[in-house]
């Protein structure tokens, strides 16, 4: 095992200290610092997203022995999953600087401009959320993708001029929660798209094994799985809960995370052994209970649970439809047989629609994609 991890380095948070959902997908300012220090470097490194890695390992290969900047990369598939990881690996990989921003940072076609201006030969610009930029932005980053130019506009009204500007040979890698929501236009001028798919629990097992090595933590194989299993398929959150077991490891027990310690810890969270919390169970529960196991629209859902439509559609449903606890039909949400169970309800007289759909947090064949943005 390496030297223990220093956390001074990390900014870590207190328990429970800026986390809504202890399995949200997302990551808070804070917690992205956290991430940082327990980032993989080169593709080698990486685990996970075997076939993405290998797609991406031949373009960036093949662009070095041939002297040139790697076509631009679009990386797609729900938050949590490596896709800022995999754009920092691939300035790693090239040995170049990556330059960071975001779609809603990027109001206007100058502010684009002037980071591309700014740009070093062979940089990497990454655009996370990328399906969020303006489209005046949008409109200029067609031309330099595909010619590296821009044109800047000086002047105002009729007397306006647009003058074309060179700049440096570069790589796009741009990231998507909504490739749906991507112009086609903006799309095609991607060479390479890598579709990333939720993590199998033997996968988060060796990122566990890895973030435990550098946080310093005693991690046994039973106590990994254990938390692997509740961990939605998705790294990021993995990560979130071994940092918050290995609290309650060394405060209420001996240090070590174990089976017993991980059940015990994350019982305190409310993560039950499916990797539902307490909102994911109130979302069911009001499904099941107050509805009759629906059909429900969203809007009344969210009411029924004191949370906004937005976040119980983009929080909560994702994984509750991917478990199979919830399908989502034309006249609303309905609740399936698995989540009566797992609520411990009793089946309506003449039994559950769609019955037959079973709960399954790691759904077999399942489109991550579609998924979340259904």
């Amino acid at each position: 095992m390496s030297a223990p991890f220093d956390r001074s380095l990390t900014g870590e948070l207190a328990v429970g200290e800026g986390q809504d959902w202890a399995v949200s997908p997302q990551a808070g300012d804070e917690e992205r610092v956290v991430e940082s220090a327990l980032r993989p470097h080169s593709l080698h490194d990486f685990i996970g997203q075997p076939k993405v890695a290998r797609q991406l390992a031949l373009v960036l290969e093949g662009a070095k022995r041939r002297g040139r900047t790697p076509d631009h990369v679009l990386l797609s598939g729900p938050p949590g999953l490596g896709k800022t990881s995999l754009a920092l690996i691939i300035g790693s990989e090239l040995g170049t600087s990556v330059k960071i921003t975001s779609g809603p940072a990027i109001e206007r076609s100058g502010d684009l401009a002037a980071m591309l201006s700014n740009l070093a030969p062979g940089d990497v610009l990454f655009i996370d959320e990328i399906h969020r930029i303006a489209r005046p932005a949008e409109e200029l980053l067609y031309m330099a993708m595909e010619d590296f130019r821009v044109d800047v506009v000086v002047g105002k009204g009729p007397g306006a001029t647009a003058i074309p500007l060179e700049i440096n040979p570069f790589t796009l890698v741009g990231a998507t929660t909504r490739a749906g929501l991507l112009t086609g236009p903006l799309r095609d001028r991607f060479g390479f798209v890598g579709q990333m798919e939720f993590y199998e629990p033997a996968e988060l097992q060796q990122v566990l094994a890895r973030s435990a090595d550098l946080l310093g933590v005693e991690l046994t194989a039973e106590g990994s799985a254990e938390i692997a299993g509740r961990s939605r398929g998705t790294p990021r959150i993995a990560n979130r809960l071994l940092r918050r077991v290995r609290d309650y490891a060394e405060v209420e027990a001996d240090g070590r995370v174990t089976r017993e310690v991980a059940e015990a810890a994350l019982a305190l969270y409310d993560v039950d052994h499916l990797g539902l919390d307490r909102l994911d169970r109130a979302v069911l529960e009001a499904l099941v209970v107050k509805f009759g196991g629906g059909p429900v629209g969203v809007a009344t859902l969210a009411v029924a649970v004191g949370e906004e439509p937005h976040t119980v559609e983009e929080v909560c449903e994702p994984f509750l439809v991917r478990a199979g606890l919830l399908a989502r039909t034309p006249r609303g949400r309905v609740a399936t047989e698995a989540a009566w169970q797992h609520l411990g309800q009793p089946l309506p007289r003449g039994g559950v629609p769609l019955g037959r759909v079973t709960a399954d947090p790691h759904v077999a064949g399942a489109s991550s994609e579609a998924l979340f943005d259904a």
